[in-house]
C-alpha cells in the first residue's frame, strides 16, 4: 500500500475515533461508496437503506456508548491494570512523541490525553508524512497494535450499528497489515 493511501486511512481513523460524526463528516462518508464498501459490505448496505438523519442519530448514540460512556479508547486506561489514565511525561506515548519531534497541544484539542486513539492515529499520519518508516513500525509495535487490537476485539460485540462493528474489523485488519508490511520491508523491529 502506498504512503498516500496509508496517510488517508490514518487521517480517517483519527477523525472517526476523535468524536462522533458531524453533519459534514457524515455526508462525506455517505457519498463515498468506495470507502463504505472498504469498511464493510454490511456498512455499505446499512448506509444505502437509511437516510442521513437516522444514520446520524444511530451513529452518534453508538459512538458515545462505545467510546465515551462504556469504554475509552485511551492506551493507558486499557493497558494499566489500575485503569488509570497517564498524562504528561509519565505517559510512554508522550515520551515517544517527544523523542520523535511531535509537538502535541492538548489545550487546542477536545481530547485531553496524549494516548487517545484519535491522537495516536494522527501521530501515525504525521510520521508517514515525515517518512521515518522505522519509527512508524516501532510505534505500531509498541503502542497501537499492542493495545487497540485487543480493545477493538472487546468493543465490537457492544456495537449496535454495522458501521462500528465493521470499523473495528477494518481497523484491526489495516493495522496488522500495515505493521506486517513495515516489518517485511525493514526486518525485525526493536521496540
Amino acid at each position: 500500500m502506498d504512503d498516500k493511501t496509508r496517510l488517508y486511512i490514518y487521517a480517517f481513523l483519527s477523525r472517526i475515533f476523535t468524536e462522533e460524526l458531524d453533519e459534514r463528516a457524515l455526508k462525506d462518508l455517505y457519498e463515498n461508496e468506495e470507502l463504505l464498501e472498504t469498511i464493510g459490505e454490511e456498512t455499505l448496505q446499512w448506509f444505502r437503506q437509511n437516510e442521513l438523519p437516522a444514520l446520524k442519530e444511530a451513529l452518534n448514540i453508538d459512538y458515545n456508548s462505545l467510546f465515551g460512556i462504556n469504554n475509552h479508547p485511551i492506551e493507558s486506561a486499557v493497558m494499566d491494570s489500575k485503569n488509570e489514565i497517564l498524562v504528561g511525561l509519565q505517559n510512554p506515548v508522550m515520551q515517544f512523541y517527544f523523542s520523535h519531534g511531535y509537538e502535541l497541544n492538548l489545550e487546542s484539542s477536545r481530547l485531553y490525553v496524549p494516548d487517545h486513539a484519535g491522537i495516536e492515529f494522527g501521530f501515525m499520519q504525521s510520521m508517514i508524512s515525515g517518512g521515518d518508516r522505522k519509527a512508524q513500525a516501532e510505534f505500531l509495535h509498541g503502542h497501537l497494535v499492542r493495545w487497540i487490537v485487543p480493545f477493538l476485539i472487546a468493543v465490537k460485540p457492544m456495537a449496535d450499528t454495522p458501521f462500528y462493528r465493521d470499523l473495528c474489523d477494518f481497523t484491526i485488519e489495516f493495522l496488522l497489515s500495515d505493521y506486517s508490511h513495515l516489518v517485511e520491508e525493514l526486518g525485525e523491529i526493536d521496540a
